[in-house]
């Protein structure tokens, strides 16, 4: 399996899932961390493993901005230094845990595993339009590797047909117009065009009785996997007016571990929006993805010969581009392009 990219922002948690003086212990990039609230509203993120007899330091007792391990009560500041032991005697230089970078940003908690002081706040891909944006934002867990759901959410005319049912579409996502760019540094743009949609209620408001509709659908992908997705709503062909109503989603994808995913993502706030969304990413796609996971058993992506369609292009690329990035930060080859 593929090596995770190091030198790049991933999320760790909504900011909500850490409440008060909450300990949230999560498994990121095969490691398991440890993530809290500083008393000054900044956030910590630890290695899970105190360094005496690898206890979990999740299982601790947090005084103020102190976690002291349960076992045999060495205690940790947010910055992952042994600031305490009971016993009194002098401790070893490596005495600590690893502290990894940690940046809240739109609701989301940000975190850098490479270089530390390559961890510039300013390439945190732009969520902004969450902030103020009355939706729920959701956490799910797939057991499928994190690229397996990117090329989900990169190739859609799986909608189509895994979700023909939920959305009762007739093929014209698979036979749309598709466009795939370069944004700017590593982002890709990956859009498709779908002529004369069917009319949900949302639009009812927006479009009169017997007005046909395109629906524009794109997707923005920034590495290693995070997404955002705009679906905006306009006149069909041939009539004026640019789009009368759009949603815009993050979809952003964790690895856990080379075969397990945490995935991010919001809907409209009322309990059945959420209800429909989950029925959609938990009951259609998960199982899917999961199946495939299970059915490559282990063995790498490439190594498989997968067939590649035209629908593919985004997903293929954002595989290549990080390949490359990949080879880049281990010091190999460039290698082909992307």
């Amino acid at each position: 399996m593929a090596t995770d990219l190091k030198n790049v922002w991933y999320v760790a948690a909504w900011e909500w899932e850490i409440a008060g003086e909450a300990l949230l212990a999560r498994t990121l990039l095969g490691v398991p961390r440890v993530m809290f609230r500083r008393s000054d509203g900044g956030y910590a993120l630890l290695r899970d493993r105190c360094p005496h007899r690898f206890a979990p330091l999740s299982l601790g007792r947090r005084t103020g901005d102190v976690i002291a391990c349960r076992y045999h009560g060495l205690e940790f500041g947010p910055d992952g230094r042994c600031v305490h032991h009971p016993a009194g005697d002098r401790l070893p230089p490596r005495a600590g845990v690893e502290s990894l970078p940690v940046v809240a940003r739109h609701g989301l908690l940000w975190f850098w595993p490479g270089e530390a002081a390559r961890a510039d706040p300013a390439t945190i891909p732009d969520f902004s339009f969450l902030d103020g944006q009355n939706v729920r934002r959701c956490y799910s867990h797939f057991r499928a590797n994190y690229e397996l759901l990117a090329d989900n959410l990169m190739d859609l005319s799986h909608v189509d047909f895994l979700h023909r049912d939920t959305f009762q579409t007739t093929g014209t996502h698979a036979q749309s117009k598709h466009e795939v760019r370069d944004g700017a540094g590593e982002t890709l743009w990956n859009t498709w065009l779908v002529p004369d949609v069917r009319r949900y209620p949302i639009l009812d408001a927006h479009f009169r009785d017997g007005e046909k509709i395109d629906q524009l659908t794109e997707m923005r992908w920034d590495p290693p996997a995070s997404m955002r997705l705009r679906i905006a709503w306009r006149p069909a062909a041939g009539a004026p007016g640019a789009a009368r109503f759009e949603v815009v989603n993050p979809h952003i994808v964790t690895p856990e571990t080379a075969s397990t995913s945490h995935y991010f993502w919001s809907c409209e706030p009322t309990d059945a929006d959420e209800a429909f969304a989950r029925r959609v990413f938990e009951e259609e796609d998960g199982p899917m993805l999961e199946a495939a996971q299970s059915r490559m058993g282990g063995d790498d992506f490439w190594n498989l010969e997968p067939l590649v369609l035209r629908a593919d292009v985004g997903a293929i690329r954002a595989r290549r581009r990080l390949e490359r990035l990949r080879r880049t930060e281990s010091g190999a080859a460039p290698g082909g392009t992307d």
